[in-house]
C-alpha cells in the first residue's frame, strides 16, 4: 500500500496543474473594499473536479487490472517493472533537457477560469483524467495496488487515499500562492517571483525530480 501511494505521489509532480493554479493565482483579483477575492473558490473547485478525475480514472483501472489477475500480479513482481520504470526515469530526465514549457497551454485552459463556476470543475476533470492518463507513475500505483494482495472493501477504499496524495503537490502549491498573495512582500513572495520569471530551471528541476523518483523506484523494485 505504501509503496501504491508512494507512485501516487510521484504522480503529484503535476506541472500543468501547478501551472494552472499559478495563473489563477496571477490574474484573479485581490481582496478590495468592495469586493472579494475569488481565487479560493476558482482553485478549489479545479482540484475538487480535478481529484474527481483522478479518482474516476483510478477506479476504472484498479477494475481493469484486478480483472487481468495474475497476469498484473507477475508483472508486478517481476524484474519487467523496474526496467520499465527505471527507462521511463531516463527517457523523462532526457527530455527535461529539451526544455519547453506548457504556458500557451496553460493560456488556453484559463478561459474558464476567470470565475467560479461549474466549468471550473470541468476543466479540472478533465485536467485529471488527462493527466493521469499519460503518466506512467499513475499506472503503475495501480498495478501495485491491485497486486498488493489486500481485501477489495480496502483495495477500492483506498482510491480515496490514492487521488488525495496525487493532488498533495498542487494543493500545497495552491495554499503557497494563496500565502503569497495575502503576503506578496515576504521571503515566499520574493522566492515565488524569482520563480515565475525563471520558470525553465523550475520546470527542469520538477521534471527530474520525477525521474530521479522512478529511477530509485525501478531500481529498489530490482534490488
Amino acid at each position: 500500500m505504501l509503496t501504491a501511494l508512494t507512485f501516487a505521489f510521484v504522480d503529484s509532480i503535476n506541472l500543468l496543474l501547478i501551472g494552472v493554479i499559478v495563473a489563477v493565482g496571477i490574474v484573479a483579483p485581490r481582496a478590495g473594499v468592495a469586493s472579494r477575492s475569488n481565487y479560493a473558490p476558482i482553485t478549489a473547485l479545479l482540484i475538487a473536479g480535478d481529484w474527481l478525475g483522478v479518482a474516476s480514472l483510478a477506479l476504472l483501472m484498479l477494475v481493469i487490472f484486478d480483472g487481468l489477475g495474475p497476469v498484473v500480479q507477475h508483472f508486478v513482481e517481476g524484474p519487467i517493472f523496474g526496467i520499465l520504470l527505471v527507462a521511463v526515469g531516463v527517457i523523462t530526465g532526457l527530455l527535461a533537457l529539451r526544455g519547453g514549457d506548457n504556458s500557451g497551454l496553460v493560456e488556453r485552459i484559463m478561459g474558464p477560469l476567470r470565475s467560479p463556476n461549474p466549468l471550473t470543475v470541468l476543466t479540472g476533470f478533465v485536467l485529471g483524467v488527462v493527466q493521469s492518463a499519460t503518466s506512467v507513475p499513475f499506472y503503475g500505483g495501480l498495478a501495485v495496488l491491485s497486486a498488493a494482495g489486500i481485501g477489495p472493501v480496502v483495495r477500492y477504499t483506498s482510491l480515496v487515499l490514492y487521488a488525495t496524495v496525487a493532488l498533495s503537490l498542487p494543493t500545497l502549491t495552491a495554499l503557497l500562492v494563496a500565502w503569497v498573495r495575502a503576503r506578496p512582500d515576504s521571503l515566499a513572495g520574493h522566492a515565488f517571483e524569482r520563480a515565475r520569471a525563471n520558470p525553465r530551471p523550475v520546470t527542469m528541476a520538477a521534471t527530474w525530480a520525477v525521474a530521479v523518483l522512478l529511477i530509485l523506484l525501478g531500481t529498489l523494485h530490482l534490488l
